[in-house]
């Protein structure tokens, strides 16, 4: 009997298999690390410590468990034009990532890119922040929502609903929105474009959202719906908290002092004006969204990554 089996019937009435670290890492099946120390030092956040030994764990695992799932829908393809007696383009394989702020979902989608984008049968990974569908700042103050940057309704659903539907579709271009974190808006008149990928990664706060964050459109679709594949990145609230203060002190130390920085006057305060800034900014926003609309996607998530200290993986849940 697998180990995987035996945690799967401690509880028999809970939607995912539960593997410990040590048990994730076995699934990885002897797959080999693509990427060098110097390419995995690349690709880390700015308050994160990527090790060679999380990639191997984690990571290595996930992306072989990624790689099964999109041969599958390309064999589903191959079905398809044998019963139409046709052949069609495939169309991208949709992976979403959710989460909090500063839980570090960002790390994670370039990791999976870069691994996945080794694979033979789908090298071509494209990814893309659901950042660029934000309402540009002149909208949000004008409807008084500035301090509500983050929330569904600062986002442009609809725009985000045809970029993904687009992506479905087969459409050969399609371009998104950037969004520039030192200026703290949209960029006007930049895009993103994507050609034809074998699979895109959807990294944001709101990919795993439904109609219950968005009472006024409950009858639309949503991002969620055009999502193959969903990862929910966690981790306790207070740990989450303290890693924001972090990322925010480091980037006083270095973006702020960008004189074209949004937050640049945060660089000239004192750590401790600085620290209270962000704890304050966590309470009366970030903590909120999340307590209301990000942690309660979570359980619709194919997997669940749940970090601790030092955002190491400490366990992982897959969907039955």
């Amino acid at each position: 009997m697998s180990s995987a089996k035996s945690l799967d019937q401690l509880d028999n009435h809970s939607a995912y298999l539960h593997f410990q670290r040590s048990q994730w890492a076995n699934l990885r099946d002897n797959v080999e690390l693509p990427l060098s120390a110097e390419e995995i030092l690349q690709l880390q956040g700015i308050n994160e410590s990527l090790s060679m030994q999380e990639v191997i764990d984690i990571y290595l695992p996930l992306s072989r468990l990624l790689n099964l799932y999109v041969e599958a829908q390309q064999y589903r393809h191959t079905v398809r034009d044998k019963f139409l007696n046709a052949g069609y383009d495939s169309v991208p394989y949709i992976i979403g990532i959710a989460g909090s702020v500063a839980v570090g979902k960002s790390t994670t989608a370039r990791i999976l890119q870069a691994l996945l984008s080794r694979w033979p049968e789908h090298p071509k990974v494209a990814l893309v922040t659901t950042d660029g569908f934000l309402r540009p700042n002149k909208y949000l103050v004008t409807r008084n929502i500035m301090h509500k940057k983050g929330f569904p309704e600062s986002f442009d659903i609809k725009a985000l609903i045809e970029f993904v539907a687009a992506i479905k579709s087969g459409q050969d271009s399609i371009t998104a929105p950037i969004y520039s974190h030192l200026s703290y808006d949209i960029l006007p008149n930049k895009k993103v474009c994507i050609e034809k990928p074998d699979i895109v990664i959807l990294e944001g706060l709101n990919v795993l959202q439904s109609a219950i964050n968005y009472p006024e459109h409950s009858h639309r679709v949503f991002v969620s719906d055009f999502v193959d594949f969903s990862i929910f990145v966690d981790a306790d609230s207070n740990l989450l908290k303290q890693w924001y203060i972090q990322r925010f002190l480091k980037l006083r130390e270095g973006a702020f002092t960008d004189p074209k920085a949004y937050f640049h006057s945060y660089s000239q305060m004192s750590e401790q004006e600085a620290i209270g800034i962000a704890s304050k900014i966590w309470d009366e926003i970030n903590g909120i969204n999340l307590d209301k609309n990000i942690r309660p996607t979570r359980d619709r998530a194919n997997l669940i990554l749940t970090k601790g200290a030092d955002h190491q993986v400490e366990s992982v849940k897959l969907r039955k």
